[in-house]
């Protein structure tokens, strides 16, 4: 896999884990549910594509053709894709980043976890939050004889994390209540009705 978090990648086994797909149909998946985390389209899912095909994480599974349109190469995850997916999902839901790209692209995967493990990987997110935002008050209350100008970044950062911390305890209330929760086969089914319709 490539460096770092590989976000189009991480979207790519997403959706093939929903349902088998050419890379025709992920872009215009990405594009009409608004994965702005996904950059560079389409080249980068093409070579995203291939990376995965290389580290075992997806296979060709069939080639299609609607019509006079050229034939497209429908893709499927392996079990190993699914564990990559799983594992990194997983990883990204639990670390707080400074780039929130990568919130957003777990969030918007987090469906590929049980609703358990989920809840497992937010409440580590949310002792993360809280950690950090006890160093950062305890930062500012040292540097409490400085005037305010020089400490508003810290200020900032401060505001951003606790935020944060609500935003997730609250799903973390939603999903230890039972007020969400989800099953992959559900997901699958209702991507494969708007496939439908599309066609």
């Amino acid at each position: 896999m490539a460096r770092g978090p590989d976000l189009v990648g991480l979207c790519v086994l997403g959706l093939l884990n929903l349902r088998p797909s050419h890379p025709y149909e992920l872009h215009r998946f990405i594009v009409d549910t608004r994965k702005d985390f996904v950059t560079g389209l389409p080249r980068s899912l093409y070579h995203a594509v291939d990376r995965l095909v290389a580290a075992g994480f997806i296979v060709p599974a069939a080639v299609s053709r609607d019509g006079r349109r050229p034939e497209r190469t429908v893709f499927t995850i392996t079990p190993a894709g699914r564990t990559e997916l799983a594992t990194r999902v997983r990883a990204l839901l639990e670390q707080p980043d400074p780039d929130a790209r990568i919130l957003h692209a777990a969030l918007s995967l987090t469906g590929a976890l049980p609703p358990a493990e989920a809840e497992a990987a937010l409440a580590k997110r949310a002792a993360s939050l809280e950690s950090a935002l006890a160093s950062i008050h305890a930062q500012l209350e040292q540097a409490s004889y400085l005037p305010r100008l020089v400490l508003l970044e810290a200020d900032f950062d401060r505001t951003l994390k606790a935020a944060e911390l609500a935003w997730v305890s609250d799903l973390l209330a939603d999903l230890r209540s039972g007020a969400l929760t989800w099953d992959l086969e559900s997901t699958a089914a209702l991507l494969e009705r708007h496939h439908a319709d599309d066609m």
